[in-house]
């Protein structure tokens, strides 16, 4: 009778024990997802937050939960860190400018990047973590299911840098549903495509504000979408996304000035601690047209091997890079001038010398009969 009492005891003590433990194994699940990067922040196509400095001047808008300890970069290297939030408005202070941002920018102003011999077999990887976001103007829907316009946004990314000699891997696996474990199912993609060591992995999304214009510039006479840069602040590579990510938009803003709006260190992983040069692109926003999305992304693109030292370039861009054709007018100018100067230089000798407008058109008729007769005999 003891005896079963104690086997008795026994049993319930290792029922309870598996019942703790199953419980504590769904209660810890959400965190280790979070850790993983699962931590999701976005909100519906049209929602958003809007982001204002001390002077209740915007900095920014954007279709993600802002959080406190969120920090912002601008363009110009301003740097922001958000002190509280009331309901979608989050109030910001201005830490200064960062020295970084500043550095990059007169560095890559000042100084021929050498290309680095890296190897040809290095790559860039693209993959989507919400395979279904799109472009309602184009696409017709903000959200198609396993094949958004987003897809496509990546595919001209891919080829552009193609075009620029970069080799690609470009993954389209679908993670829906559009949920805050769409991070959880990409991981498994991304963790794939860092098989082949890429140089540089991008997560390609777009954003979900309801202004068109918010995200809309026009660059060498086109309609661009401009990017956003994303880096999760909760993860061990955070230093080194951000500092890959200060490179990037300072070179390209450099090269197509107004290209990048500017990053976002906002909460989250995004899976980012997979690789130091791990970035999320979010490319326009849902009332834009797909290819204004595309233009501004393939502009990234020639951005993309000059940072990544695939390619050198010289510090004389962007004019100097330029065709003459799509140089400012004043070049134009310049040389319109120069030629008019040399028009009356030659018409005013012909006049002095032959003292006529009549004796002037004969000698530069006796000219070009010459040089046409010297022309044909060399013939």
């Amino acid at each position: 009778m003891r005896k079963s009492k104690l086997w008795l005891g026994f049993l319930l003590l290792l029922l309870a024990a598996g019942l703790l433990t199953c419980w504590a194994g769904s209660r810890t699940v959400p965190v280790l997802g979070s850790r993983l990067g699962d931590y999701d922040g976005e909100l519906n196509p049209g929602e958003f937050y809007t982001v204002v400095d001390e002077e209740r001047r915007v900095i920014d808008r954007l279709s993600r939960e802002v959080a406190p300890g969120d920090e912002f970069f601008a363009p110009d290297g301003r740097h922001y860190r958000v002190e509280r939030v009331k309901g979608k408005v989050a109030e910001a202070r201005l830490l200064g400018r960062d020295r970084d941002i500043l550095a990059w920018e007169a560095y890559f102003e000042q100084v021929a990047v050498p290309a680095a011999v890296l190897g040809p077999d290095r790559t860039v990887a693209i993959y989507h973590t919400h395979s279904d976001e799109s472009y309602v103007p184009t696409d017709g829907a903000a959200s198609i299911p396993y094949r958004g316009g987003i897809l496509k946004v990546g595919a001209r990314f891919s080829r552009k840098l193609e075009r620029e000699g970069v080799k690609v891997n470009h993954d389209v696996t679908p993670h829906d549903p559009h949920d805050a474990y769409a991070y959880v199912r990409s991981r498994k993609t991304a963790t794939r495509l860092l098989q082949s060591r890429p140089l540089a992995l991008f997560d390609v999304h777009r954003d979900g504000v309801p202004d068109p214009d918010f995200y809309r510039a026009y660059i060498r006479g086109s309609s661009v979408g401009q990017i956003r840069i994303v880096v999760g602040r909760q993860n061990p590579k955070m230093s080194a996304n951000l500092d890959f990510a200060k490179r990037l938009m300072s070179y390209a803003n450099r090269v197509h000035p107004g290209l990048v709006k500017g990053i976002y260190l906002g909460r989250g992983n995004y899976n980012q601690d997979l690789s130091p040069t791990a970035l999320l692109l979010e490319c326009g926003t849902h009332t834009l047209t797909r290819p204004e999305a595309e233009r501004g992304v393939m502009l990234l693109a020639e951005a993309v091997p000059v940072v990544l030292g695939l390619q050198g370039s010289r510090p004389d861009l962007p004019e100097g890079e330029r065709p003459l054709t799509e140089r400012s007018p004043g070049v134009w100018r310049a040389v319109g001038w120069l030629a008019l100067a040399a028009v009356v230089g030659v018409g005013g000798f012909l006049l002095l010398s032959t003292g006529s407008w009549q004796g002037a058109r004969e000698k530069l008729r006796q000219f070009w009969s010459r040089e046409l007769g010297l022309r044909k005999k060399k013939g």
